[in-house]
């Protein structure tokens, strides 16, 4: 039985996406619901499979099916393809399962050739129009096909433009544009090596072909690795009969969405430009009209848009982005599709939509990607400082945020600078698929040209990327690296700042302000939290941290590190001075001197987290990472200490280590200098107790002993742990309760959690150095080389961003199991940088634990991948 990888679009539904990709799917499903969608076919995503593995050739029985095809389509519209007096044009384009916008090729009017433009302007009575769409089409098909640099036709055409003093191409005559086609003619001739193709089948197999080799093209895969798309679901191919925008003032093309897809604001969104096709729009050629200005200019058109525009909402249960064209006055339907948006719109959609009983509250978490909150989860713009700051310029609010940075006039220069640290705003005319590199690197992104949904607003709403387009206020010369406005030149590397929220752009750099959780963004998360059941707690080290964490939602601290607050200046001296002693009493001195800085530090911790918990752990990191690098640092601790500076030197030196992560740090460094075990339970208990008393509260510490191996580690630390808590207990006259508990994040401490869980009140897992002992990757280093890997497909993700649920997880799981079996209490939690990753807790959520901890802005981010991680379950 024959494969069939052709389809009708009206045999397709929404439901075959996978096969049909996104576009054809949804062709078909306004099809089958009575829209006016011009009809055509959709060649499925498993020919574009079978075209790779046929050494990237369609086979004959792929080719049979589609001249079959075709003839179904001649019947239908009455055309012929290649007929010089009627002639069938096609749209030719990719439409993948999931939504890559601008990133693979599309080809307008194909079928067109020298006789047969006759044969249409004929037809049409409108010459001007029919060498139009002929210039249109060799330009995008010598760009596409024959990879010919779409800028060698733009030289042309910019000529006649300014030899002729147009200001837009709707102005070229008749005879500009036969002028205009037989210079393509021979620009096609001189950088393909052969003569543009007469015969409408070469031109539909070539391009065709053209779109399955752009599904691997430099910017899809970029596109597809920064949202972490399946590389081998291949790209449908939709042929689609034309209809033209191009044909006068009673025609013309636009883009519109349901709702904003900046704001999520409940009203049609979207521009229109008359006398153009669809590419004019995005591509920014021509600045575009509001969609609501249709209403004024073809009343008809407009109301039957926004019945459409409704049905389609309600029908997808989601807020549309649509492409229409208008021929002569009659309205057809191009493509809809769920539409990007930005996490502010993103929100407000779906609690809007649980309201207006469209969706209920499980569908609403599970629209949102938890990812995605890290556009809510930044600074914007502080207002008192903005507004004494006077803008230079204004553009379209594309989308919205704050971003300072220095601008660049080049995606290459923009990821140059980025990667050296800078921040980026990246500049250009407009944007094009090509620059997804540079925009992905870039704080914000300005044009001088395009609309609300150029190329540059939609792919940056998407990465929720700061962006202001259409501003005409400034002269972008991309080769003089610079940009004018009011007569100033601002040149490469220059700071600006931008409002994508009001479209403004401002010399200099702007204060931000900390962002925080309200209004429908707190909506959602109430919700998320009556679903999860893990809970949330934040890796936090100072106040400040502290209280971020608890705005966004924490419920207690899964991580404290003491080492951090030991690098504060005014106590870093002190801390050299411990470690560089020569004996006992020295030692002890130096940490009576760290003790009252160390406890006020987990005072101010303890108010503000109250009676949540906060579990705090003891010094992990080796000694050596304290000391000074500096010959004039080395030598002011020096004088200080009263020593000789060449035996200082030597005593530093000896502690240096070479493989410090596996060396001798985290609990070996606490029994071998238990003086500062002893001086850090000290702190922790006289703070709590001093809390409780003076905030009438209960805490209960939770101590964390970090990198145990073996349990006799644990067992010699905690008497230590327990003499001296109990000493402080008796001191202060307090009952207070506490906890001793471990991280694990050596393997032995997973295959031997039985013996340890007998001794330990709750587990850690430090999955971020349980990541780089299981694979034998430095942490640090690892970088070098995990890009490759990615690369060559030995590795699906990077272990250190997304846990490796193979092998790390089956230690994680196994220590789950083996502690639990000894210990039915004990607590399980994360606190490595996983806590925060949502494939990560969807694991995590499996393997039974009651936590996760995560940096302060990532805690949303965890609340809403818990809630998700159990309904996914159900």
């Amino acid at each position: 039985m024959n494969n069939k990888w052709v389809y009708l679009f009206k045999e397709g539904s929404k439901e075959m996406k996978s096969l049909l990709g996104g576009k054809g799917a949804n062709l078909a499903e306004m099809t089958n619901l009575d829209l006016p969608v011009p009809g055509g076919i959709t060649i499925t995503t498993k020919a574009c499979n079978e075209f790779y593995k046929n050494n990237k050739k369609l086979s004959e029985e792929i080719v049979e099916q589609i001249y079959e095809h075709i003839k179904i389509l001649e019947i239908e519209t009455g055309k012929r393809f290649g007929d010089i007096e009627n002639p069938l044009l096609v749209s030719v384009r990719s439409g993948a399962a999931i939504s890559m916008p601008g990133m693979m090729d599309t080809i307008l009017n194909l079928g067109i050739n020298d006789k047969s433009v006759i044969g249409l302007a004929n037809k049409t009575q409108n010459k001007r129009f029919a060498f139009d769409s002929y210039r249109r089409f060799i330009q995008m098909f010598g760009d596409v096909v024959l990879s010919i640099p779409k800028y060698k036709f733009d030289y042309v055409l910019d000529d006649i433009k300014e030899n002729k003093n147009y200001q837009n191409d709707t102005e070229l005559t008749k005879e500009d544009l036969e002028e205009l086609i037989e210079t393509y003619k021979k620009i096609f001739v001189k950088e393909a090596g052969i003569e543009f193709p007469q015969n409408p089948n070469e031109q539909l197999l070539m391009a065709i072909e053209a779109v399955f080799n752009s599904w691997n093209n430099t910017r899809a895969i970029t596109y597809r690795n920064l949202y972490n798309i399946d590389h081998n679901i291949g790209t449908a191919v939709n042929i689609q009969s034309m209809v033209f925008g191009n044909m006068g003032a009673t025609s013309g093309t636009g883009v519109a969405f349901t709702r904003n897809p900046s704001t999520g604001e409940k009203y049609l969104y979207g521009e229109f430009l008359i006398n153009a096709q669809g590419e004019d729009v995005v591509a920014g050629i021509r600045t575009p009209l509001q969609i609501y200005k249709l209403e004024s200019i073809m009343p008809d058109i407009y109301n039957q848009f926004i019945e459409i525009a409704g049905i389609l909402e309600k029908h997808y249960k989601d807020m549309q982005d649509m492409e229409f064209t208008i021929e002569q006055g009659k309205l057809y339907m191009l493509q809809t599709r769920t539409g990007k948006r930005t996490a502010e719109a993103a929100i407000r959609i779906a609690v809007e939509m649980v309201n207006e009983n469209l969706i209920d509250k499980q569908e609403a978490i599970m629209r949102i990607d938890p990812k995605s909150l890290d556009q809510l989860l930044h600074p914007t713009f502080d207002l008192d400082t903005q507004r004494k700051a006077k803008p230079i310029a204004k553009g379209l609010p594309a989308s919205p945020g704050a971003a300072t940075g220095k601008i660049y006039f080049t995606a290459g220069d923009a990821v140059k600078a980025a990667k050296s640290g800078e921040k980026v705003i990246l500049v250009r005319k407009e944007t094009s698929p090509e620059d997804i590199e540079g925009m992905t690197m870039a704080e914000g992104i300005l044009t001088s040209r395009g609309g609300m949904t150029s190329h540059a607003a939609v792919v940056a709403r998407g990465m929720g990327k700061c962006c202001v387009a259409g501003c005409d206020d400034i002269y972008v010369d991309e080769e003089l690296k610079i940009f004018i406005v009011n007569n100033e030149k601002i040149s490469e590397g220059s700071y600006i700042s931008l409002d994508g929220s009001l479209g403004l752009i401002y010399n200099g750099v702007i204060k931000t302000v900390e962002p925080g959780i309200s209004g429908n963004f707190n909506t959602l998360m109430k919700w998320a939290d009556d679903f999860r059941r893990l809970s949330i707690r934040t890796n936090a080290d100072t106040p400040k941290d502290a209280q971020a964490a608890i705005n966004f939602g924490a419920e207690g601290i899964g991580l404290c590190r003491t080492e951090h607050m030991f690098f504060d200046e005014s106590r870093i001296f002190s801390v050299r001075k411990m470690i560089l002693s020569d004996n006992i009493s020295d030692r002890e001195n130096a940490l009576e001197e760290i003790l009252p800085m160390q406890k006020n530090d987990f005072k101010e911790i303890y108010k503000i987290m109250g009676i949540k918990p906060v579990t705090i752990r003891l010094l992990d990191p080796p000694l050596h990472e304290f000391l000074p690098h500096t010959d004039d640092e080395i030598k002011k601790l020096a004088d200080s200490m009263n020593i000789n500076l060449y035996l200082l030197k030597e005593k530093a030196n000896s502690l240096h280590e070479f493989n410090p992560m596996l060396g001798h740090r985290g609990c070996r460094l606490l029994i071998t200098y238990s003086e500062i075990t002893k001086m850090q339970i000290r702190a922790i208990m006289e703070a709590a107790i001093e809390v409780c008393k003076e905030e009438n509260i209960d805490i209960t510490p939770e101590i964390m002993v970090p990198l145990i191996g073996n349990v006799k580690e644990l067992k010699y630390l905690k008497d230590i742990i327990v003499e001296t808590a109990e000493k402080v207990k008796n001191e202060k006259s307090s009952n207070i309760k506490y906890l001793i508990g471990t991280m694990i994040e050596v393997p032995r401490a997973c295959v031997t959690s039985n013996e340890i869980a007998e001794i330990a009140d709750f587990f850690s897992y430090g999955t971020n150095d349980l990541t780089q002992m299981t694979y034998g990757f430095s942490r640090d280093d690892a970088g070098k080389f995990i890009g490759d890997y990615k690369d060559f497909k030995i590795l699906d993700s990077d272990p250190f961003q997304s846990i490796d649920t193979v092998g790390v997880g089956s230690l994680l799981k196994t220590s789950v199991k083996l502690g639990k079996q000894t210990n039915s209490k004990i607590k399980l939690g994360i606190c490595g940088e996983h806590g925060g990753d949502p494939e990560s807790i969807k694991f995590f959520n499996e393997a039974l634990l009651d936590y996760v901890s995560c940096s302060p802005y990532r805690v949303p981010v965890a609340r809403l991948s818990a809630a998700q991680a159990i309904i996914q379950e159900r």
